[in-house]
């Protein structure tokens, strides 16, 4: 019966079903801005998000503009998730807010470091990630 099985997963033209990793709704995308007290963009800040749940963490660095994009891994069971993004001694908390049934929307949040203190700007999540995206491709 073994062997069947392999036999069968080994043939060819047999491919299994599998969620694709980098999926919509298996990222969950943070990212913002860092300006110094000032309201100067700070350039090579390194930023980490931290998953609660499972102490995981993903790293993000910022550019010359002070923009940072951290991608994160949270399927469709993570919404409502508690995450902690740091920089440096500064730190907040977030929560995972999305509708897991919408498989076609970016998920994530924007959340801005202004001198010492973070502010999160979620309704301007979606044209700061087209944005960044935009560039990307230029």
């Amino acid at each position: 019966m073994a062997f069947a099985l392999l036999a069968l997963l080994l043939a060819p033209g047999f491919v299994p079903s599998a969620r694709a990793e980098h999926e919509i709704y298996y990222r969950y995308v943070v990212l913002g801005f860092v300006r110094d007290a000032q309201g100067r963009a700070v350039a090579g800040r390194e930023l980490e998000l931290i998953r609660d749940k499972t102490g995981f963490s993903y790293l993000g660095l910022t550019d010359d503009a002070g923009f940072f994009l951290i991608v994160a891994r949270l399927g469709d069971e993570s919404a409502g998730e508690s995450l902690t993004l740091r920089a440096g001694p500064t730190a907040t908390r977030l929560v995972a807010v999305f509708d897991p049934a919408n498989h076609t929307e970016h998920r994530g949040a924007r959340v801005d470091l202004e001198g010492t203190r973070f502010v999160e700007q979620r309704a301007r999540f979606q044209a700061t990630l087209l944005d960044a995206l935009g560039a990307a491709s230029r």
